[in-house]
């Protein structure tokens, strides 16, 4: 294994040269994924061997300036020219890549045919980096939790800084963390606002995570060459954490997923080119329909009664039906006791057991799914709920209470563990939303084409 290190970086700095905004990076292997030993691992980060081809990266995500520059459009939630460019869709990407090619005269990678795309291997065009490329140049010779060998702060990279990596377990006791708590900027940032990793890329840990072509699955076991992901699936990779993810979201090794077609405030994309061979790649993945029924059933859970407080007004708004999602063990009433439990099941991803069950659970279209965002994720009986009922074919809305980092990623656990979901745009409300809650959930019943009661 150290040899195997040793190799990849040698590879990767024995001919690396810049050109433009781009590095060539050197192939070579790699193991992909994380150790077992690693702190706020996820199952899905299996370790394994991966042999690359060379292939180009851009040293910056994809600035407002620039997608505006060739779409005539910023969707951005928060503007500035040199700010990356966020809340796109897998498939706007993908469209970019297709529009700065053509504009450079330079072949397009891409061929699309609504929810199918197909990689044309040859083409010298842009195009995004596969996920093994993406964590390879990312880690950059490194084999540790972040790029730069030691746990990241607010002041290297833009993140929800008042959680760096492993605060969870020592929340009462920061003494004995490496790095300690920073600023939280609550917006994205200029790229290249902090120093590059020893490729000479920027932002990859953090500021908007970044889309990579592949379909989300798990790893195959056995060592791979040039991997590009399943060719069907319902989810995208997206890599590297943003602004408002916890530090042991941004790890090399941890994946996000989202359906291609979902926009979301914290998610961007750099570019990559060249040099993978010929041949082609289809890859298709699209979320399910939800069927021609319009049966809503809102299911919460809720510990200080700010979830509970939004999923009634939802009801009062829709007149669904409403179920509340309880653990046989109720968590602490003592705030300081609830963040240690919370933080304990989350690090042995535990399953709690529910108190009640849905009657009827398939007799309904639309799940209106809401929790307090804890430890920027889902509070497990969330997991536990979703792992209980056969969701395919089915519409979640997801709805969360936060306190300052929105759904943090608990959307990428509702995908990974309702694989075949249609999920939807979701409303991420601040505490207990107070005076405005009433136009919030309004808008985003409006928003996901819901009529109100």
């Amino acid at each position: 294994m150290r040899f195997l290190l040793i190799s990849m970086i040698v590879l990767i700095f024995a001919s690396c040269s810049y050109a433009d905004d781009f590095v060539l990076v050197k192939g070579g292997k790699f193991l992909m994924g994380s150790p077992s030993s690693e702190n706020w691992r996820s199952d899905d980060e299996l370790q394994h061997e991966v042999t690359l081809n060379d292939f180009y990266i851009s040293r910056y995500e994809v600035t407002q300036q620039e997608y505006k520059k060739l779409i005539g459009d910023n969707p951005s939630t928060f503007r500035g020219d040199n700010n990356p460019v966020e809340n796109v869709t897998w498939l706007e990407a993908i469209e970019f890549c297709n529009a700065k090619s053509k504009a450079e005269n330079l072949k397009p990678a891409y061929e699309i045919e609504g929810s199918k795309v197909t990689w044309d291997l040859s083409a010298d065009g842009y195009r995004l980096p596969t996920e093994a490329e993406w964590e390879y140049a990312c880690r950059a010779g490194t084999s540790t939790p972040f790029n730069l060998e030691h746990s990241i702060g607010a002041d290297e990279a833009n993140f929800y800084g008042h959680y760096p990596y492993e605060i969870e377990e020592n929340y009462f006791s920061q003494h004995k963390l490496s790095t300690k708590p920073g600023i939280y900027r609550g917006e994205t940032v200029e790229v290249g606002s902090f120093a590059p990793n020893k490729l000479g890329l920027y932002d990859m840990h953090g500021n908007v995570g970044e889309w990579c072509w592949d379909i989300y699955d798990n790893y195959s076991k056995e060592a791979v060459t040039n991997p590009a992901g399943p060719s069907t699936g319902t989810r995208r990779v997206n890599r590297g954490g943003g602004w408002n993810d916890f530090a042991k979201n941004m790890r090399s090794a941890y994946r996000a997923a989202a359906p291609q077609e979902r926009r979301l405030y914290n998610v961007g994309f750099r570019l990559a080119r060249g040099v993978v061979g010929t041949g082609l790649i289809s890859s298709l993945a699209s979320q399910q329909t939800s069927g021609t029924g319009k049966k809503i059933l809102i299911a919460y859970f809720t510990w200080s009664g700010n979830t509970q407080g939004i999923a009634f007004e939802i009801q009062k708004q829709t007149g669904a039906e409403i179920f509340e999602i309880e653990p046989e063990k109720s968590y602490s009433e003592n705030y300081n006791t609830v963040l240690r439990e919370a933080q304990r099941d989350q690090h042995r991803h535990a399953r709690p057991k529910l108190k009640n069950r849905v009657k009827n659970f398939d007799e309904y279209d639309i799940i209106m799914l809401g929790y307090p965002n804890w430890w920027a994720s889902i509070p497990m009986p969330i997991a536990s709920f979703l792992e209980e009922y056969n969701f395919e074919g089915k519409t979640i809305m997801p709805f969360c209470s936060h306190g300052g980092g929105r759904f943090g990623q608990s959307l990428t656990a509702i995908a990974k563990l309702a694989p075949k979901a249609v999920i939807t745009e979701g409303l991420s409300v601040h505490y207990s939303g107070g005076g405005a809650l009433k136009d919030e959930v309004r808008n985003w019943l409006e928003n996901n084409k819901v009529e109100a009661h």
